[in-house]
């Protein structure tokens, strides 16, 4: 995946309505959880080999297949059939993800994935400690991984 020239913004106004509403929420609640870090549209082939769109916030720097490469701490992304939300950080060995799991209302985690149907089904008030809990993790302007 790489930095898009196209602006988080631009890609939200070109979702469908029944799917950007949701969208905008989760933006605005991460993104106020994380005053004074990057918002940056991420465009390619995800892990996994999908093709993704990914509003990425913060930036780290991550050791994948043996090279240093640039990375989000915190991810949004609108899939098929479900909205997922990337949380890259990692505290005492295990993603942060995992410790606010029982906490976050109707998702499915995985490793550091919140998977949500509706922006309404995650505890917003959850996410947004969640998401400063991965920022002071990482310091001031990200980290690394």
């Amino acid at each position: 995946m790489e930095r898009s020239a196209t602006s988080p913004d631009a890609w939200i106004a070109s979702l469908p309505d029944d799917q950007r509403a949701d969208i905008e929420l989760l933006d605005r609640t991460i993104a106020g959880a994380m005053p004074g870090q990057e918002r940056v549209l991420w465009e390619g082939t995800f892990w996994g080999g999908t093709e993704q769109r990914i509003i990425g916030y913060g930036a780290l720097q991550v050791v994948e297949r043996g090279a240093t490469v640039d990375w989000f701490l915190v991810g949004l992304a609108r899939q098929q059939r479900h909205i997922s939300v990337y949380v890259s950080a990692v505290e005492d060995g295990r993603y942060l993800v995992q410790a606010y799991a029982d906490r976050l209302g109707k998702v499915r985690v995985g490793s550091a994935s919140i998977a949500v149907r509706r922006a309404t089904d995650l505890d917003l008030a959850v996410l947004r400690e969640l998401v400063g809990h991965a920022v002071s993790s990482t310091g001031p302007g990200g980290g690394s991984r």
